[in-house]
This record gives C-alpha cells, structure tokens and sequence, in this order.
C-alpha cells in the first residue's frame, strides 16, 4: 500500500480567515476555487501541498484543528510571516524556538486553525 500526498480538510465560519492565513500570509495558491458558490470552498497549494478550505459554521464550531508545516528554512518563513502578519502569531510560541524534542517551531493562531511552522 502507498500514499503520496495527505490533503487535510479545515473548515472556517468564514472562508476569508483562512484564505488570509495561507493565501495572503503562507503564500499558498488557490488550486480550485468555488468561493462564491452557497457552500464555500478552495484548494490551496504549494510545494505539492494541498489544502482544502471549507466555510462550515456548524464544522467550524465542532473542530479546531492543529497542522504543522515542515519547512528547511524556519528563520526566512518567520521573518516574512512575522514582518507582514504579526498578528496571526501565536501568543504563546510567537518566536522560533527550540523546542525539548529537537525541532524548532513558532506557530500562527487565526481564530479557527492552529499552524504550526516546524523545523527538524
């Protein structure tokens, strides 16, 4: 048996958190857009990562998920996230920092989603 990609599911009151989130602040594309459609959703890419968006009042209230993206460069991420959106860093690992279990990581919170940036 073989996978290749994992494609998370998130789901959002409103669509624009998280398009703000990965779109304007991770710099993700949007792969499919039905935006404007009654029930909201995109897949946004980048680096052969897929996400898919979803505007779910009901889901959005139900699940807070927490994802971490892998990257090798944690300190350019953190000074271009950091620079444009400091207000999307987490309070409480707002700063890259190494953590007990070797990685370093500095997470974004946008109200609904988790994100944290980690580096092995």
């Amino acid at each position: 048996m073989r996978f290749t990609k994992l494609t998370p599911s998130l789901f959002y009151t409103d669509i624009n958190i998280g398009l703000k989130s990965f779109v304007d602040c991770l710099e993700f594309t949007i792969g499919h857009d039905e935006i404007d459609s009654p029930n909201p959703f995109c897949v946004v890419q980048k680096d052969g990562l897929g996400i898919l968006i979803f505007q779910n009042k009901e889901l959005a209230e139900q699940f807070s998920p927490e994802i971490r993206l892998v990257t090798e460069n944690i300190e350019e991420v953190y000074e271009r996230v950091s620079s444009k959106f400091p207000e999307l860093l987490h309070p409480n690992l707002s700063r890259v920092t190494l953590r007990p279990w070797g990685a370093k990581e500095f997470a974004l919170v946008d109200g609904q989603i988790g994100i944290i940036i980690q580096q092995w």
